[in-house]
């Protein structure tokens, strides 16, 4: 009898093929199966899906139109990946800012679980089985384009920079070390600077924004020539390349390609095609110019023959930088309904966009409200190959396989609970619509960050009813003592555990 994996095979090839002795053939492949035992990588790696993932920087749940009808920004392409695929209303980033959220994406575990200073040694463990290492055992050509922002080994920028993506999964890197804000500012091929920072740049603001907006860069180390105008362009042109070079030479190895653009996180600095573009200058120009390499990574994808049985997911690390004033001057709500924003506990500063597209298998135009986080993709491609995860891999990821092709029960949760970072090493956890945030104020950019002498009588923490309450506009700390007892021990428990998968 042909395993639950084995069947899936079966079914993929036969889909696959368009003639009239289909039935025969599948029956042949069925046959082998059962009679023979070869390993995955060497029966399998044809017949799987070639996966891309998009992950925007810094952008809103309410940017893309597909998750906000009055936004003012145009992303026809974001929304094409929706109206052709499956758009999650209640997925999120495991942090509210940059670092974890690529930690937990690329292992699959809970970022507060590790140390997450990336500007002295890499994040990600040496030892740790990573999703692209995962994919790689099952024949996956496995390239990263863009941010890494997870750090090194490195002592010289102009040699060896050990711990990065090559030495966790990838085959190939091209990119740059973090975000366009922090120096030294330079791109790096491999494990080699392309050519390094030996120049150097003055800060940059914008005036009529807050200090950390606009066009806002800090001042630090430059490699000659480097622009940062030309960043998302260039890494643009390098993943369609990926793309294609792929459809020409590997059609017999699917492609796992990780696209970490660098934007709209700032500086916002729109290229002349799309400078005063929307109606929310520079940053909703960026946005506009971010969707717009999307379009870009799709056409790629269409022109390589590679559409059909290709997984695309396009989501961001964490919310935007867009504060209230900015919401009342230009009538933009980058959140939609959502309160906070990038750093903030609140849900503005982890519920994502996330929309998939796979058309061999999601039905078109389905959303679903599903609880998600980055990290659940791990399990959900590991079911996809036919991997078994390890006990010491993806300990916080959940398979959702079964709600991308529409066989899971959407009256029941796969993922039940949920457990989020924001940036003061606050964690926030949710069960159910219930959402425990054990302090007062944001825990991150929104002010007050912390309240720590609250006013006698006040509750000393938050709870909020998201079912009810999305925006979490009202406090229910002081009236359900039992729930936020219940949410207060799943937090300790986790934390003793290692895992909650």
């Amino acid at each position: 009898m042909l395993s639950p994996h084995e069947t899936r095979i079966v079914q993929l090839q036969a889909r696959r093929l368009n003639w009239t002795g289909q039935l025969v053939c599948t029956l042949t492949i069925a046959f082998s199966l059962a009679n023979a035992t070869p390993s995955l990588a060497e029966i399998d790696s044809d017949l799987y899906p070639n996966i891309v993932v998009i992950m925007a920087d810094d952008m809103g749940f309410g940017d893309p139109g597909c998750n906000n009808s009055e936004s003012k920004i145009e992303t026809p392409n974001i929304n094409r990946i929706a109206n052709e695929g499956l758009r999650f209303t209640d997925a999120h980033s495991p942090a509210s800012w940059c670092t974890p959220t690529r930690y937990g994406l690329l292992t699959g575990r809970y970022p507060f679980r590790t140390s997450l200073g990336w500007r002295h040694r890499p994040v990600i463990e040496e030892n740790r089985l990573t999703l692209p290492a995962m994919l790689s055992a099952h024949g996956y050509r496995t390239a990263m384009v863009g941010k890494w922002h997870l750090g090194f080994t490195v002592e010289d920028l102009a040699e060896v920079h050990q711990g990065g993506p090559v030495d966790r999964g990838f085959s190939s890197w091209f990119g740059i070390p973090a975000s366009l804000d922090i120096p030294p500012y330079y791109y790096i091929e491999g494990k080699r600077a392309v050519a390094p920072p030996t120049d150097s740049i003055g800060d940059m603001n914008t005036k009529g924004w807050s200090p950390i907006q606009g066009e806002f860069w800090r001042a630090g180390g430059l490699a000659p020539g480097f622009k940062h105008v030309d960043v998302l362009p260039t890494l643009t042109a390098r993943a369609e390349k990926e793309i294609l070079a792929h459809g020409k030479s590997n059609a017999d190895k699917p492609l796992f390609l990780y696209l970490a653009l660098p934007a709209p996180h700032t500086p916002w600095v729109p290229t002349k095609e799309f400078a005063g573009r929307s109606k929310v200058p520079l940053y909703g120009d960026f946005v506009m110019q971010v969707d717009a390499t999307v379009g870009r990574v799709l056409a790629a994808l269409d022109e390589a023959k590679m559409t059909e049985d290709t997984l695309v997911v396009f989501t961001s690390d964490n919310g935007p930088v867009w504060y209230e004033e900015d919401e009342v001057k230009y009538g933009h709500r980058a959140t939609s309904i959502y309160r906070g924003m990038k750093g903030d506990a609140w849900e503005g500063g982890h519920r994502m966009p996330f929309v998939v597209r796979w058309p061999a298998r999601i039905n078109a135009g389905r959303v679903t409200n599903q609880l998600a986080c980055h990290t659940d993709l791990f399990s959900t491609c590991a079911s996809i190959v036919g991997h078994d995860l390890p006990e010491d891999a993806a300990e916080d990821s959940i398979d959702l396989s079964g709600v991308l092709t529409g066989e899971a029960d959407e009256s029941k949760r796969l993922r039940e609970t949920l457990i989020v970072n924001s940036t003061g090493a606050f964690l926030t956890v949710r069960s159910g619509s219930w959402k425990l945030i054990p302090f007062r104020g944001s825990g991150g950019f929104s002010k007050p960050r912390v309240i720590r002498d609250v006013p006698r009588g006040e509750p000393k923490g938050q709870l909020y009813d998201l079912a009810a309450d999305p925006a979490e506009t009202k406090n229910l700390y002081d009236e359900h003592p039992e729930i936020v007892k219940e949410l207060t021990t799943l937090t300790n428990e986790s934390r003793k555990s290692g895992r909650t998968r």
